[in-house]
């Protein structure tokens, strides 16, 4: 029988579906490999299967934190519209996370890895007939954040080359007019060679709401932070305290998404930072860690590294329920592996 996890009088069953007044239901996606019946690889890295069964919206979660839908176009003679356009899905980590990619690859079926230069590993889908398995997955497991905006344009310049009217300079009028409201637009190269283009209109979304706990795993997992707050306090004996933190960040496009956690967990609130470019879901009561935060990930595991960061943030938990950390020994303890955790990890 399937557990349920209940945060703020909400439940989700083991599949971490959504229960309550309304039932939502999810198609599970149904992993597609090749002809050759595994993931095509990258020269510079060898990727291995992996038994492990990541669920269909953490992979949503996770890309909206770190995916990317590319449009390229770059000059070319052999074309008759004189461009070639390259579509790509791809994610790029730090090479510490190279076995999170490698879930990924697992998970889809496509796709190649390579190690990039700069301690770095890049997940691509490139190949129409690859792209078509990534097209499928999300939209059967939606995006969520602003991102999803991106999806849609970029479905819309696949199904252009889907249909080879890339080929044609109108079919490329079109690329190039969805290119110029996607992600980084237009180069000014671009610009240049396409001056009478008018950007396409982004597609009007409602904001949409989290609806599975597996999809803040993933998200987590890519925009998450547990962090371990240290300060000189006079109110202390110690003349120092200790605090958790459990942050996540996003663009301040993605304001309403981030103001939906508050209602997902019952606790917490949002941060605008530098000028309102960005924002920060922040919780850092401890009875919310406890109770809320930790048993989250306790079911929905973390799969990258930023799972060691959870297990030590977890480790700072259960030192400062026992009050470890009013004495020097723990707070030594605690000091110690905040030095190890985050950016100072090895």
């Amino acid at each position: 029988m399937n557990e349920s996890l209940c945060v703020n009088n909400t439940y989700l069953d083991g599949e971490g579906l959504l229960l309550g007044p309304s039932l939502f239901s999810f198609i599970f996606f149904i992993n597609k490999i090749n002809s050759k019946g595994k993931p095509t690889l990258g020269t510079r890295v060898i990727s291995t299967q992996s038994s492990l069964k990541i669920d269909p919206n953490y992979i949503t979660g996770f890309t909206d934190g770190e995916g990317c839908f590319y449009i390229g176009l770059s000059p070319d003679k052999n074309y008759n519209s004189g461009y070639r356009v390259k579509l790509s899905f791809q994610i790029g980590l730090h090479e510490k996370d190279l076995g999170l990619l490698k879930l990924i690859i697992s998970y889809f079926g496509v796709g190649k890895i390579s190690k990039l230069a700069s301690n770095s590993v890049l997940y691509r889908v490139t190949s129409i007939d690859e792209l078509k398995v990534i097209i499928d997955h999300f939209d059967r497991y939606p995006l969520i954040s602003y991102k999803y905006k991106d999806y849609l344009l970029f479905k819309q310049a696949f199904e252009l080359v889907q249909k080879k009217e890339h080929f044609s300079v109108e079919g490329l009028r079109k690329i190039v007019a969805i290119k110029a409201s996607i992600n980084l637009k237009l180069s000014s190269n671009l610009k240049n060679a396409f001056p009478n283009i008018v950007p396409i209109t982004i597609p009007k979304i409602e904001d949409r709401k989290i609806l599975n706990y597996n999809w803040i795993a993933g998200f987590t997992d890519a925009e998450g932070c547990f962090f371990i707050a240290h300060k000189k306090s006079q109110a202390s004996k110690l003349g120092e305290t200790v605090w958790l933190k459990f942050i996540l960040t996003q663009h301040s496009r993605d304001e309403n998404l981030l103001k939906n956690f508050i209602e997902i967990f019952g606790c917490g609130r949002f941060v605008a930072k530098n000028t309102k470019e960005y924002g920060e879901f922040i919780v850092e009561k401890y009875s919310d860690i406890r109770d809320k935060i930790i048993p989250l990930f306790e079911k929905y595991p973390l799969y990258g590294i930023k799972k060691e960061n959870y297990l030590d943030f977890k480790k700072v938990s259960e030192l400062i329920n026992n009050k470890s950390h009013l004495t020097l020994e723990g707070l030594e303890q605690i000091k110690q592996i905040k030095s190890g955790m985050n950016k100072y990890r090895k």
